[in-house]
């Protein structure tokens, strides 16, 4: 197909039709052609994205109106047209107001005109497309300045998030799951609720220490606390959503105390179940084999296929990494700390699972001068780095 026009997909159960439009329409845009609504279909299915899909209406077996919302639905940032003759006009309207068409066009339909209306519908994507990615992209820096806001008033919950969010990758790529986005963006703030918990109630929730009553109740509210932090930023619905059922257990007891159980759970908020617990586990030093056997002894806790498919994905934590000691000033940016890094005064800098950055070595450099951090370090290696092993 030709390249550097905007791409459209004419669908006509005539092939003669069809040939006349793509004549007619190949100067200015880059013509697939489609002989039915079926083969409409699987042409999308092979060969899209399109800027605009444009259909007849009478066609035999999966009418105009059928096809384009076939198209709304599987690929629903394409403009949609519809072509008509005037004793189809009720349902051509009837499909404009039910908002599934972008515009319909009377046969027969000038030359001048049906170009006209194509390039509006080039433009209305190009619009819909630049409008999600400049939200995409206010999104992604609100979440990550929630994050870095987390990191600076709590390192313990950052940490913790930041290892969620890698067992949250591996574990969605070893079910199939998509939206990925959405499960990492909850993974990353499902520890923002933390801000809120006095400085001692999260030591003792970090290293699973026994907690007063009250002390409990401020715990189990942390999830509907980090769904409502959020409550003022639009489109991130699905996550509060997510967050808000993170303790949740499968068979629907847990928090928040309702009805809701199984799959009507989130699967963001089934995934973040049970990789945070399992974090929680290998945090108080429980070993990784006994781990898994103190999860699938929940009875009830965890969703059964989450669970079953857990030991394959955290198989791959450890593929192509070398585990290492090191000097602090051997640390190098890309490296991931294996333990927490610890002021000799008992303050914890950063916590285990972080990737070092260049503001975390400013910020131990600081540390190292004025207090004194405890080295060396265990650190992951993913790949080479000049680093001197300690012995």
């Amino acid at each position: 197909m030709e390249t550097g026009k905007p791409r459209i997909l004419c669908v006509d159960d005539e092939p003669l039709v069809l040939e006349a439009l793509a004549r007619q329409l190949r100067p200015h845009f880059a013509v697939a052609t489609a002989p039915g609504g079926e083969a409409g279909l699987e042409t999308i299915g092979a060969q899209a994205p399109f800027a605009v899909v444009m259909s007849d209406m009478r066609m035999p077996g999966m009418n105009g109106a059928e096809f384009l919302q076939h198209v709304r639905a599987r690929i629903p940032d394409t403009t949609r047209v519809l072509l008509t003759g005037h004793s189809d006009l009720d349902v051509a309207i009837a499909a404009v107001n039910h908002g599934n068409i972008f515009r319909f066009l009377t046969k027969p339909c000038a030359p001048d005109v049906l170009i006209q209306a194509l390039w509006a519908g080039v433009e209305q994507y190009r619009l819909v497309n630049v409008e999600r990615d400049l939200l995409e992209q206010t999104l992604r820096g609100c979440v990550q300045a929630l994050a870095d806001v987390l990191a600076l008033a709590n390192p313990e919950a950052f940490g913790r998030s930041n290892r969620v969010k890698q067992y949250i990758v591996l574990l969605a790529e070893q079910i199939g799951a998509s939206n990925r986005w959405q499960l990492e963006v909850a993974a990353m703030l499902s520890q923002i609720g933390c801000v809120t918990l006095p400085p001692a109630t999260q030591a003792k929730l970090y290293h699973g220490q026994p907690m007063s009553s009250g002390e409990a109740e401020m715990v189990e509210r942390l999830p509907a606390a980090a769904a409502q932090l959020l409550t003022s930023i639009p489109r991130l619905e699905p996550i509060r959503d997510i967050l808000a059922y993170q303790n949740k257990h499968y068979d629907g007891s847990g928090s928040p105390r309702n009805t809701v159980a199984g799959d009507r759970i989130p699967l963001g908020a089934r995934l973040l179940k049970i990789v945070l617990d399992y974090d929680a586990l290998e945090t108080q030093g429980t070993p990784p084999t006994l781990i898994l056997d103190i999860l699938r002894g929940r009875t009830g806790w965890y969703d059964p296929a989450l669970l079953e498919a857990l030991p394959a994905a955290l198989g791959r934590v450890a593929s192509g990494v070398t585990v290492s000691e090191v000097r602090l000033r051997d640390l190098r940016v890309g490296m991931i700390l294996a333990e927490d890094l610890m002021a000799k005064n008992g303050i914890l800098l950063i916590a285990r699972g972080q990737a070092v950055r260049s503001s975390f070595l400013e910020r131990i450099r600081n540390f190292s001068e004025r207090i004194g951090v405890v080295e060396p370090v265990r650190v992951i290696v993913p790949r080479p780095v000049d680093a001197t092993v300690a012995t």
